[in-house]
C-alpha cells in the first residue's frame, strides 16, 4: 500500500504542479497572508500598471477553502491526472500547451465585459473535466453509488452540481468553450481532414526542456540540450580525435626506426580497416 508521500511522488508533473499552486493559494489567502483582489485578474491594473501578474495569478485561485474547493481540487487529482497519464502519456509539452492555450483562450473571452470573471481557476478546471469527457467518452462512472453515469455527460452533471450548490454556470460554460476549442483544433480538425496542424510551439517544448520534468516523444529540443551537446562533444574529441602522449611516442619511434622500411600490407590494411570502423562506432 503506498503511502500519501509516495503517492504524491508519483502524480505526473503537470497536474500536480497546477493542484499545488491552487492548494497553495488557497493556503495563504485562508492564512490572510495576501489580499486575494491583488491577484484578480484587472485589465485596468494590468494596463495602467502594469501588474502583469494578475494575467496568470488569477488562474491558481479556486475560491476558499469549502466543498466547492475540495470538489475541483479533487477534479484536477483524478480527472487530470488521469488525461496526463492516458491521452496525454510521454506529451508532457502537449499537456502544458494544453492548458496555456485554455488560459489564453479565456483570457481573450474576458475582454468583453459580460464574459469577465476575476478568477478563472474554476474554468481551467472545467476545460480539464471536458477534455477528459471528450477523450473517455465511454467510461463509466460511479456517482456515490447512486447510479452511473458515462464520462461523456460529465460536464453537464457539473453543471447541475454548480447550479444545485449555488455557485454560477458562467466559469462552467467559459470553460467547456476553451476545451471544446482545443480539442477541435486539435482533434476533430485535423480527423476531418483539414490541412492546418494545430501543434504545440517550440518555446513550450524549451520549456519543458528547462524544467526538466516528465517527457516528450519526438521533442524539437533535448531535455537537458546544453549538459547533452557539452557532453557529446567532449566524448567525440576524447575518442575521435585526441590520442594519449604514450600512443603519440610510441608513433614517432616507430615512424623514425622504420622510416627506410616499406610498410607490409597487412600491417597497412589493418591500421586502415580500424580506423574505418572507429569512425563509424563514433560517428
Amino acid at each position: 500500500m503506498s503511502t500519501p508521500l509516495q503517492y504524491y511522488q508519483d502524480l505526473p508533473p503537470v497536474a500536480k504542479t497546477y493542484g499545488v499552486l491552487c492548494l497553495m493559494t488557497s493556503g495563504v489567502y485562508h492564512l490572510g497572508l495576501i489580499n486575494i483582489w491583488s491577484i484578480a485578474l484587472s485589465y485596468e491594473d494590468v494596463l495602467k500598471r502594469f501588474q502583469i501578474w494578475r494575467l496568470v495569478t488569477n488562474f491558481f485561485f479556486l475560491g476558499p477553502f469549502s466543498l466547492t474547493f475540495a470538489f475541483r481540487l479533487l477534479l484536477i487529482a483524478r480527472h487530470g491526472v488521469q488525461l496526463e497519464r492516458g491521452p496525454f502519456d510521454k506529451r508532457t509539452a502537449d499537456y502544458l500547451w494544453m492548458f496555456i492555450f485554455g488560459a489564453l483562450s479565456l483570457l481573450v473571452m474576458s475582454i468583453f465585459p459580460f464574459l469577465r470573471a476575476r478568477f478563472m481557476g474554476a474554468s481551467i478546471v472545467f476545460m480539464i473535466v471536458y477534455v477528459w469527457s471528450r477523450e473517455f467518452p465511454n467510461e463509466r462512472l460511479n456517482i456515490h453509488g447512486l447510479f452511473q453515469l458515462k464520462g461523456f455527460y460529465l460536464p453537464w452533471y457539473m453543471m447541475g452540481v454548480d447550479l444545485i450548490l449555488g455557485n454560477p454556470l458562467k466559469p462552467d460554460l467559459l470553460g467547456m468553450a476553451a476545451g471544446h476549442l482545443y480539442y477541435f483544433l486539435t482533434v476533430l480538425y485535423p480527423l476531418s481532414g483539414g490541412k492546418y496542424t494545430f501543434k504545440t510551439p517550440l518555446l513550450v517544448h524549451k520549456l519543458v526542456a528547462y524544467w526538466g520534468k516528465g517527457y516528450q516523444m519526438n521533442a524539437p529540443v533535448q531535455k537537458n540540450p546544453a549538459a547533452g551537446v557539452a557532453f557529446q562533444g567532449r566524448s567525440y574529441r576524447l575518442n575521435g580525435t585526441r590520442t594519449s602522449a604514450s600512443t603519440r611516442t610510441q608513433s614517432n619511434n616507430s615512424d623514425q626506426t622504420q622510416t627506410d622500411a616499406p610498410a607490409e600490407p597487412n600491417q597497412a590494411d589493418g591500421i586502415a580497416f580500424r580506423g574505418r570502423s572507429y569512425r563509424l562506432n563514433s560517428q
